[in-house]
């Protein structure tokens, strides 16, 4: 908590830019973004194809660093934790969905949601609880036997999302996780998103094109050419 009795953000973001060099031409990414983001906040990020959403959270995810500007997490700033540290970090506190899934093919559904608990080295009685909690949480109590290719892409994504909360992250960062889905089934899953953002207590961070996000969510941010343009609550 800050002195102040007020709560500090989860992410903080200050004037942050990234730039990519493509041979002999620089490419903006990202200008001057600012965003903060509180716990327990359910955000999407929405814009069209290269508005830089992708970049934006790989650098909230500290897959990526920016070139300038400050990041701050969990209370950290991010410039002042080595690479050792920030994979700690993206294990122990950072779920992630991706729009393509993910997920392990030899591996049962069971078996993806089981693998994160197993490299933090829970015991196995707390895993089996833990997993099947989160199957049930997600609808595929009955799939869990069934690996990926024996389920659909909106039951694949449930896995992923159940995957991401297996170790009780602080924060959920979705990219595009709708994708890859027709819209009905899209909408269940953002719908999932909201019931998860409600009884995980998790902060979601999600990426999107589809406009329809804005009602599941309590936030809503805009990006244009590498720029937040507006917020809408």
């Amino acid at each position: 908590m800050a002195e102040s009795g007020q709560e500090l953000p989860l992410v903080q973001m200050e004037q942050v830019t990234k730039v990519y060099q493509m041979g002999r031409v620089d490419v903006q990414a990202l200008r001057g973004i600012g965003l903060t983001i509180m716990a327990g906040d359910f955000v999407a990020i929405v814009g069209a194809s290269g508005s830089g959403k992708t970049t934006l959270m790989n650098i909230l995810g500290g897959l990526d660093r920016p070139s300038t500007g400050k990041v701050m997490l969990f209370g950290q700033d991010l410039a002042e934790v080595p690479e050792a540290k920030l994979t700690e970090l993206r294990r122990d506190r950072i779920g992630f969905v991706f729009q393509q899934f993910a997920l392990m093919p030899t591996m049962s559904a069971y078996e993806n949601v089981e693998l994160p608990l197993r490299m933090i080295h829970m015991r196995p009685r707390e895993r089996k609880e833990r997993v099947m909690e989160l199957l049930d949480l997600v609808g595929l109590s009955k799939w869990r036997g069934h690996r990926p290719q024996e389920m659909s892409g909106g039951q694949q994504q449930r896995v992923g999302i159940a995957r991401a909360l297996a170790i009780r992250p602080g924060l959920i960062l979705a990219d595009e996780p709708t994708g890859e889905l027709d819209s009905a089934t899209g909408r269940s899953i953002m719908a999932l998103f909201r019931e998860i953002s409600e009884h995980e207590r998790v902060t979601i961070v999600m990426t999107s094109h589809d406009p329809a996000v804005q009602e599941y969510v309590d936030y809503t941010y805009t990006m244009a050419d590498g720029r937040i343009t507006n917020e809408r609550s």
